[in-house]
Parts: structure tokens; sequence; C-alpha cells
């Protein structure tokens, strides 16, 4: 992999991540020295072809709460706990503490969990000192197939990266990784996305209906696992490619459920570097959470009323909440007949799947069965932190949204609320793409532009330079004539305004067919320029997301080797920029 600087690190040197694993090989110590990205300097000028990094609010999607948690947190400070700084996460880890009985007893759980999973000697160390009193970095996941999308991994390598930071300043600290095992959207965790050479391939696992609306955690995989192992594997390529395949061998079988198989993976391709996994659908853990349910039963109307209000408050402050909150909701969920309903409340009845229930119903079935008893979104980093002495949430964009809402619910039920930092964001740039940005004079970023932008730029290298800007110019032209009609229009009836702007669109995107067809017509003997546009937007930008959100990271690593993990590990101490990287 290329290196080039992304910006100065605002922290201190820590040790290379392979340095820091005890047993671990020097493999990719050579790229310690690489600079990391950083919030105030982007080297704009990079070459084409070295890493570079993007701030994250450039980058398509993002909200207006996310830039500014990143740009001017004093506009949202009020709905977080601490700042998403070095010093804020400092602040919180020297406040994480936990009552010595549930970590004693989650620990113990833990440690059993873990060996089940085939944990190395590193994630037994890690749970000791857990037990002896350090704090947790935590982040998580929903349990996808083959280890869902890339950033399933970037999460666990960013909670791992800011633990070793907190111990290089003097704070023991241990990384979690949450499953969300006890998520019951079946059709977000059964499928995972791999390049192949005629385009993406979707691996999807057919779903049973007597598993809609189960708990994903206790769905077992049936024998349709073997042929899909083998078709994944089949896509993989590489000097990395036997691990990959034999670490989904092993973990992905008949009878293994999501959950475990996709710990068993995280446990041998991560091993050496002490990540604890954490299933939360152990009854155990359940049974520990007992009082912090009731209060969420007992105080439903008080804690629906809050939330309400902080969505309100959001909304004032010029922010859209990431969880719509219902006048009938509850923080909590059933499980009725082996599936996870919602429950609702009309005056003093709650009901669940259509069967009405009285508080003191639930609040006898919550003393004998607490682990029917499963968090919302909003509840669930609660539920965690009352578990965990939590001193960051390492979250995605749609987390950090969470928490703004999460946080009233912290101080409601009087759980301390940890800081929250974003996680790194990877683009991974394979060499066959690598020549066609450099062939076309383009940024990878340009990709995410869209597919009329992109085909633009790539039109150019075969239309004459001459055509290229008459069609330039045409399209201002047309663009500055259409604007003049606007005032006029609006003037003599407003409601020819939104005409103009259909008829804009109109005949802009029959002037870029125009342009493709000349585009074309220049190189019709081949679809070369179809095959380089799907190429780009299949590895950079597929299905207009970006692609950590799509593509599985085991092609990336197979590609690569398993030294492309330690390389992401050592970069991913920043994740208030979007990186960049060529391999």
């Amino acid at each position: 992999m290329r290196h080039g600087p992304c910006g100065l690190l605002r922290r201190p040197a820590t040790p290379t991540a392979a340095a820091a694993r005890p047993g671990t090989t020097t493999r990719g110590r050579a790229r310690a020295g690489s600079r990391r990205c950083s919030r105030r300097q982007v080297a704009a000028p990079t070459p084409h072809m070295e890493p570079h990094c993007i701030p994250l609010q450039k980058l398509p999607h993002t909200s207006k709460l996310l830039t500014a948690f990143l740009e001017q947190f004093d506009r949202v400070a009020s709905f977080y706990a601490y700042p998403p700084t070095p010093e804020g996460v400092l602040a919180s880890a020297r406040t994480a503490t936990l009552d010595g009985n549930i970590r004693r007893r989650v620990v113990e759980v833990l440690l059993e969990q873990n060996l089940a999973y085939g944990c190395d000697s590193s994630v037994v160390q890690n749970l000791q000192r857990l037990a002896a009193g350090a704090v947790a970095v935590v982040t998580g996941q929903q349990v996808g197939l083959f280890g869902g999308p890339a950033y399933s991994f970037y999460k666990a390598l960013s909670a791992i990266a800011l633990a070793r930071r907190l111990r290089a300043a003097g704070i023991d600290a241990v990384p979690v990784f949450w499953l969300a095992t006890e998520d019951h959207d079946l059709a977000e965790v059964n499928h995972c996305e791999l390049p192949g050479r005629d385009g993406l391939v979707r691996l999807e696992l057919t779903a049973c209906e007597a598993d809609r609306g189960r708990r994903v955690g206790e769905i077992a995989l049936g024998q349709g696992i073997g042929p899909l192992l083998e078709r994944a594997c089949a896509l993989l390529e590489g000097p990395g490619a036997d691990r990959v395949g034999q670490s989904l061998r092993e973990s992905y079988r008949p009878g293994e459920t999501y959950g475990r198989a996709f710990a068993r993976l995280f446990a041998r391709l991560l091993q050496g570097r002490g990540l604890v996994l954490f299933d939360p659908l152990e009854p155990r853990l359940h049974a520990l959470t007992v009082s912090l349910y009731r209060q969420a039963i007992e105080r439903s109307r008080e804690l629906r009323t809050a939330l309400l209000a902080r969505s309100r408050a959001l909304e004032a402050a010029g922010f859209h909440p990431q969880v719509k909150v219902s006048e009938t909701g509850t923080v909590l969920f059933l499980n009725l007949d082996g599936r996870r309903m919602p429950l609702r409340q009309r005056g003093e009845q709650f009901t669940a799947n259509g069967q009405s229930l009285r508080a003191s119903q639930l609040l006898e079935r919550l003393e004998v069965d607490p682990a029917a008893f499963t968090p919302n979104v909003l509840l669930r980093p609660v539920v965690q932190d009352w578990l965990l002495p939590t001193a960051a949430y390492v979250a995605g964009p749609a987390e950090l949204a969470y928490f703004a809402q999460a946080e009233v619910l912290y101080r409601q039920l009087g759980v301390r609320m940890p800081a929250v930092v974003p996680r790194a964001g990877f683009t991974l740039v394979p060499p066959q793409v690598q020549r066609l940005l450099r062939r076309y004079g383009l940024r990878a970023e340009e990709v995410f532009a869209g597919r009329q932008a992109l085909r633009r730029r790539l039109e150019q290298q075969f239309l004459s330079p001459a055509l290229t800007r008459q069609f330039d110019s045409g399209a201002r032209t047309l663009t500055r004539v259409l604007a003049k009609l606007r005032a006029p229009l609006a003037k003599l009836d407003p409601t020819l305004v939104g005409a103009l702007e259909t008829a804009q669109k109109k005949i802009l995107y029959q002037y870029e067919k125009l342009r493709a067809k000349a585009g074309r017509a220049r190189n019709f003997r081949s679809g070369v320029l179809d095959r380089h546009e799907q190429l780009l937007r299949m590895f950079l930008y597929p299905h207009h997301h970006l692609q950590e959100r799509t593509l599985s990271l085991l092609w990336f690593v197979a590609l690569r080797g398993t030294d492309l993990l330690d390389e992401l590990e050592q970069r991913a101490e920043s994740g208030d920029q979007h990186q960049v990287l060529f391999l």
C-alpha cells in the first residue's frame, strides 16, 4: 500500500499496532510512520495516487447534525456528555466506573462467551484487566453474514486503536464489540456483497418464514450456508485468500447462529488485538438489567415525554431526529411466541402484537423472565453502559445522531453517558481501479458526484477538447437562459416557477443524453466506457453508497493479505476524516 501525508495527528505518538500486541510479528511496522488525517489539516493538493483524506462533512449523505458535531460542537453540546476530542475522551475515561458485582458477573459471562468463540490469550488478558478495574472502549454492529459490510471491521479497529491510545495516556482500557444479536431485522444481516468479474455479487441466505421477527442471534444457519460459503470463497483472490477462506469455513457452519458465526469470524481475523466480543442475548446479562427495565416500564410515559421534547429541541436547533418517537411508543420490545414485538402504551394499558398487558403483568414477567425484554435503539446504549464501564463509544454517523436523543434516557435513568466519537472510515482502491483513475485524471471522491458527472469526465477522453468545451459552454448557456426566466415567471404566476424547474431538469437531462451519445459515437465499437464506469462505481460508490457501507472487507483482505488489517488499525486512530487508501 502506498503512503503519504494525510495531515498531522493531533495526539502523542503511540506504538504501532503490531508492536503493541504481544506475540505478533512486525508485519506492517514499516507503515507506522505514515501520517494520519486530522480534522483541521487535509492534504487538498495530494496527487491522484497518494493516500488522502476527505472531511466527513464533505461525504455524500452527511447530516447537518454530524457536520455540527465535528465543526461546531457548541451547537450540539447540550445533546452530548463530552466533546469528541482527546480531552473529552480522557475526561470521560476518568469518571467511568461500574458496580463491582455487575463488573464481576459481566466478566464471567464474557470470558465464557469469548472462549467459546475461540479467542486467543490477548482477549483473556483484557478480560482479566476489565475485572481488575479497566475501562471499556465500546463499539458494536449487526451480525451481518460473513462479517457484514466493511465498516463493521472499521468500528472494531477504531475501538482497538482508541483503547491503545488511552493506555498510552495512562488509563487502562480494553476494546469491546457489542454484537447486535437482539435485532430482529433479518433482511439486514442475511446477505453480503463482494466484487466479481462481471459486477457485484450479492450472496444472500434465504430466510425461513418461521425466522421472521425472531432475534437474529437466535436464528440458526441452515444447510444453504455451505454452497453460499463456497461461492464467497471462490470470489477471493490474493495472498490472503486461504486465510480468509479458512476463517470463514471455521465460523459459518450449519447449526451455528448468525451471532456465533459472526463472533467466531471476528475472533479469528482480529486475533492478537484483545477485542472482547459481547453477546447481550445471554440470560445472565438480562438478569443484571432488571432494575433498569423496571424503570422503563414504570416510567414509560415520563421517558416518552422526555424523548418527544428532545425531538422538538433537535428540530428547533435545525436538526432532524434520527429516530421517530411515537406518541404510543416505549423504549422496550417484548418477546412473544419467539418474535420480538414493540411494546406500546395507550393510557394505562400496554400492548404488544395486539395483546393487552397491564404494567403489573409486565413487571411480574420481568421478574420471572428478564430475557423476554430487549431495548429499542435508544435504550440499547443505556443498557450497554449499565453493564460496562464505558469510557467512549465509537459510533457511525447514524449512531452519533441516536446518542443525541438517547442522552435524555441516560439522565432520566441515572446512567452515566460516555464520550461518543466517530469511527474511522476508508475507501480502499485496488490496482485495477487505480489504473482507471490515473487514465482519466480522476480522484476517487469524484466518483461520489453521481453517474452523470462521472460519465462526463470519462467521455472527455474520447471527445475532442473543442467539442467538449462546446458542450460545457452550451450547458452553461442553457442554465443562464432558463435562470433569467425565473423572475418574470414568478411575477406572472408563482406556480410557474415549479414548472420551470421541472422543465430545466428535463432539458438538461436530454442535453446530457446528447453529450453521452456523442461520446459513445467515438467509441461505438466497444463498451469500454461502460465497463470502466461500472468498475469505478462498483468499487468506489456501489449502489450510490460509500464502499464501506456495501462491500465486504474480506475481498480486500484476501487481495492484500492480513497485513491490511494492521495497516487499517494504525490508521483507525483518526475518525474525523474519511481516508482513501491505495492497495
